[in-house]
């Protein structure tokens, strides 16, 4: 027998509420995805990353992003490494079912127990609820030739990787009332509410700009059952043509592309429907005439993984910019999870994608105060929400906004309690501060270490001042951070318009430009992201803070400083 290694950050904990029912059918045929490390491997000093920030404090004019084939010849898969990884399967009768060099991926299928035997692990039949999943616990590992090659294997656990950032305001019990004063709503809608194109007017978002030739990617989760069948999630065209007709704007072309069997599957389950037509309503109304990709994969971290793989590296559509409106609290993900995204992300910088992430609905605690079952889910600390965590994504946190016409009357961080929510923001005790942040007042992490603060930016996301919408052939009106991310996607695409039709370069990783020149922004000054009161965690303030981060867009001033 080969001697063999434990995978860095593969070691997986079951959740506290799961309850083993049972043995696996040993012959059931599965598929999982083999991340391995960089061509010429950095062996941990980090470039890539150092570089995509350098990168990213200069103006898009004076960038220069890697080509797809400049890509996948430098920061891609060694062909070596995947032959190995050939190898290995044929030594464990596992098949390969597709290699992707740029992706630096392999994904493998074979029997349960071939697959068991191949990473040394035991997987069992849970239940959380009505939920049955597949999972494992402990670490998995390979043999010592593969050790160093090696950076995550995803797919064997398929327990809910993620959660969708959006509140209904229908949903909401208590009325429909804020526990604000709602006196100054009469501003907006009877109901507090806005058009998408009412946000972007407040927002100042360039005039005469729609996000022409450019492509907007979305990322969407499906729920599953059992057996691994698609059960939910997706959008319905008849609701985006009733939709952008009442708007006067456009329909954008929306595309669907499943990743890992991932499909349109609207109706089952509206509300993961909602998460779906709200990104694609914001996104599609402030830049109507962007491709809006939408990226179906289910909800693992293996199918949430390989959809921001697939739509980074889709040469046929290209996207410019990514939105992501999932995630999760930061220590719920492996070490090689939040590696291997994080890898993502750099990525998506050195090629000029922009990724936009929700950085949660539940203020500082980043977790509601019980689970489907009612059980107690919050510990007493505060977390932040990831993927937004990275470094190199644009976290877009939640304010509650009051104006009319192109004029803001007020805004504040976004905190309506428990009934309502509260915008997601803290400091992380996993990646460490960076370079853009080093001359920004941030708080200690939990664990009393220098790390990334997010959010970055924000925008509005209060439901009782939310999103007018439709889904599954009903108007309504839905907030969240949910709603940011794809707002914030649609700016920069508007941006990026303009920018590529100069002759420059789209915008691409903004954050260090953004912290750069933090006045280009709308601060948020006033309220809290404390969402029940008990962590005393986080304060607006002059300046960055863990609320609202830089604060809210000024989109046409934006577009000017980055040359357009």
């Amino acid at each position: 027998m080969k001697n063999r290694k434990v995978i860095p950050g593969s070691e997986k904990r079951m959740l506290p509420s799961a309850k083993v029912i049972g043995k696996l059918d040993s012959d059931k045929r599965i598929e999982i995805t083999v991340l391995v490390r960089r061509r010429n491997s950095e062996s941990g000093d980090g470039e890539t990353g150092r570089a995509a920030m350098r990168l990213g404090t200069r103006l898009p004019a004076e960038r220069r992003y890697l080509s797809r084939e400049e890509f996948a010849a430098t920061h891609g898969a060694d062909p070596a490494d995947l032959a190995k990884i050939d190898a290995f399967a044929h030594e464990h009768n596992l098949t390969v079912v597709q290699t992707s060099i740029p992706r630096r991926m392999v994904k493998l299928a074979g029997s349960i127990a071939d697959v068991m035997a191949a990473f040394r692990t035991n997987l069992k039949r849970y239940r959380i609820g009505r939920r049955i999943f597949r999972g494992r616990t402990g670490a998995l590992s390979v043999p010592n030739e593969l050790a160093n090659i090696v950076v995550g294997v995803f797919g064997l656990d398929n327990r809910p990787a993620a959660n969708p950032h959006y509140r209904r305001l229908d949903q909401i019990a208590g009325g429909g009332k804020s526990t604000r004063s709602t006196r100054a709503l009469r501003r907006n809608a009877l109901d507090g509410s806005f058009t998408p194109l009412e946000v972007a007017r407040l927002y100042n978002f360039p005039s005469g700009l729609n996000g022409k030739d450019q492509c907007i990617a979305l990322i969407e989760l499906n729920d599953f059952d059992e057996q691994g069948r698609i059960t939910g999630t997706g959008f319905s065209t008849a609701d985006l043509k009733a939709y952008f007709k009442k708007l006067n704007v456009t329909r954008p072309q929306v595309v669907a592309i499943g990743v890992d069997g991932g499909a349109n599957v609207p109706g089952p389950d509206p509300n993961t429907d909602a998460e779906v037509m709200l990104d694609i309503e914001v996104a599609g109304a402030v830049a109507p005439g962007a491709k809006i990709a939408v990226y179906f994969a289910p909800n693992t971290d293996q199918g949430f993984l390989d959809a921001v793989n697939a739509a980074l590296h889709d040469s046929t559509r290209n996207p410019s910019v990514i939105s992501i409106s999932w995630g999760g609290p930061e220590d719920s993900w492996t070490a090689q999870s939040l590696n291997a995204f994080n890898q993502a992300m750099e990525d998506a910088a050195v090629l000029g994608v922009t990724v936009c992430c929700a950085a949660g609905d539940n203020g500082s605690a980043d977790m509601p105060l019980t689970d489907g079952q009612g059980r107690r889910l919050r510990d007493g600390r505060p977390h932040v929400d990831f993927p937004a965590a990275s470094p190199f994504a644009l976290a877009c946190g939640g304010t509650r906004l009051e104006g009319s016409a192109a004029t803001i009357k007020s805004e504040v961080v976004w905190n309506e309690g428990d009934r309502g929510g509260a915008g997601g923001g803290g400091v992380s005790s996993v990646f460490s501060r960076p370079s853009y942040q080093s001359n920004f007042k941030i708080p200690k992490s939990p664990r009393g270490k220098a790390g990334r603060g997010l959010p970055d930016v924000a925008g509005d996301a209060d439901p009782f001042t939310g999103y007018q919408v439709r889904v599954d052939g009903r108007n309504t009106v839905i907030g969240g951070t949910s709603a940011v991310a794809p707002l914030w996607a649609g700016l920069i695409a508007r941006i990026n318009q303009r920018l590529v039709g100069q002759g420059k370069q789209p915008v691409g990783f903004i954050n260090p430009f953004l912290y750069n020149s933090p006045k280009l922004l709308h601060d948020v000054v006033r309220g809290n992201n404390d969402i029940d009161g008990t962590l005393h965690k986080y304060k607006a303030q002059a300046g960055w803070d863990a609320c609202t981060g830089l604060g809210t867009p000024d989109g046409t001033r934006l577009m000017q400083a980055l040359g357009g």
